[in-house]
Parts: structure tokens; sequence; C-alpha cells
């Protein structure tokens, strides 16, 4: 039971990975393309998480992390290179 739920959840994220991606793509705003980009790391450290948790091994679990951490820093460094047009002070 706890299998076929995994499955579904990650039918259900990859989904949500192709709807981040049409607003990326089709994004009014610059605004919009920045959340898409970040909310499509998050999905894509969920479906890393999932396929961990389907195959049984913890490595996922570690490349899932360092997604997470590298996301956050280049959302940061792109949003501070929209605003100011430098990311080095």
């Amino acid at each position: 039971m706890i299998g076929i739920a995994l499955h579904i959840a990650a039918g259900c994220i990859a989904l949500a990975l192709l709807l981040n991606g049409w607003r990326l793509w089709r994004g009014p705003a610059l605004g919009d393309r920045i959340v898409a980009l970040d909310t499509m790391v998050i999905n894509a450290i969920a479906l890393i998480v999932l396929i961990g948790m389907i195959g049984g091994n913890d490595t996922y679990f570690e490349a899932a992390l360092l997604l997470a951490m590298v996301g956050f820093v280049s959302t940061i460094a792109y949003c501070k290179f929209i605003l100011r047009g430098d990311i080095v002070e």
C-alpha cells in the first residue's frame, strides 16, 4: 500500500514539475519566473526523496540536501542580481 502511495506521489510531483516548467517558460514577469524556478527546485528535492524512499537507497537523501543548499543560494544570488545588477559587492 505504501509503495502505491509513493508512486502516486511521485507522479503528482512530476506533474507539478511540468506545470512549473510551463510557468517558467510562459511567466509574464521576471518575478514569476524566479518563483517558478525556486518551486521547481523544491519539487525536484521532493522527487529525489521519493525516489530514495521507493528504492531504499540513502544516497538520494544526501543528494536532496545538496540540491537544497545549492537551490537556496542560487535563488538568493539570482534575486540579488535582478535587484542590484551585481552579485558580488
